[in-house]
């Protein structure tokens, strides 16, 4: 892994991890589209806590009431507010699930005609919930069970190709909430799933240490890459949500699946 190539990581994931076209499909795809050796699941993981942290500063608000509130969920007799009590709902069902599905994932998830169906498929569930959508909902006074449908949602992003904004917006449009607040539920849900998987493969890499290589220098410059990239993906995506129409991003996923299969013959 060149330099050169870690900053590109970086710039595509800072694009697309907030954008509903899958970052992990387009890191997953990199090597096999230019015949360059895959720089591995750590690799992509530290591109994700990258554009996490940059959902951490951007919605540092939404992180801090969180946080706050977070204790009087678990404690008896104590009530949070809605928005949090549907985030630790979805958060728990998504960590839940997720490590159930993780050794399928890790064994399958990379295969380019997977994720070429991915693409496709999600795409089209995209479209479809925001077309068929009549409401526009906010978070609060959200059902618990909604939230358990978006946190299941969210696992299927273990596989590259389904996009993990797009998974969760998918499911939030589906269940009637606004573009705006189902945008900013999609990517604050992302911070729990990419810090907790980061810091299980840390571990796995840190009592297995053979055979693990890559660059410490460009992987922590293509993580700085995406954190910058993600902060300016997400200013203009939430100014530019209620105004965007997921067809593009449909058409775009088609192609890029399309491109795929071609590359397969």
């Amino acid at each position: 892994m060149t330099l050169w190539m870690a900053i590109v990581y970086g710039i595509i994931q800072g694009l697309t991890e907030f954008l509903p076209v899958s970052s992990s499909g387009h890191l997953a795809l990199l090597p096999f589209i230019y015949e360059f050796k895959d720089p591995g699941i750590f690799f992509d993981l530290a591109m994700h806590v990258g554009t996490a942290l940059a959902v951490g500063i951007y919605f540092h608000k939404d992180v801090l009431r969180i946080s706050k509130n977070a204790i009087f969920f678990i404690l008896p007799g104590k009530t949070c507010d809605d928005f949090t009590k549907n985030f630790m709902i979805a958060t728990f069902f998504t960590g839940f699930f997720a490590l159930i599905l993780k050794p399928v994932a890790e064994a399958y998830g990379r295969n380019e005609v997977f994720i070429a169906f991915n693409l496709a498929f999600f795409g089209i569930l995209l479209f479809i919930s925001d077309r068929i959508s009549k409401t526009n909902k906010n978070m609060e006074g959200f059902r618990a069970s909604s939230s358990i449908v978006i946190g299941l949602s969210q696992v299927l992003a273990i596989f590259p190709g389904v996009s993990r904004s797009g998974i969760t917006i998918t499911a939030a449009r589906f269940l009637g909430l606004s573009k705006a607040d189902a945008s900013s539920f999609s990517f604050l849900l992302s911070l729990p799933l990419i810090f907790a998987a980061f810091m299980l493969k840390s571990y796995n890499l840190m009592s297995r240490p053979q055979g693990v290589q890559f660059e410490l220098f460009n992987c922590a410059i293509g993580m700085l890459v995406s954190f910058f990239v993600g902060l300016a993906t997400i200013h203009y995506f939430m100014k530019l949500i209620k105004r965007i129409q997921f067809g593009y991003f449909l058409v775009y996923r088609l192609i890029l699946s399309a491109l795929v299969f071609y590359l397969l013959k």
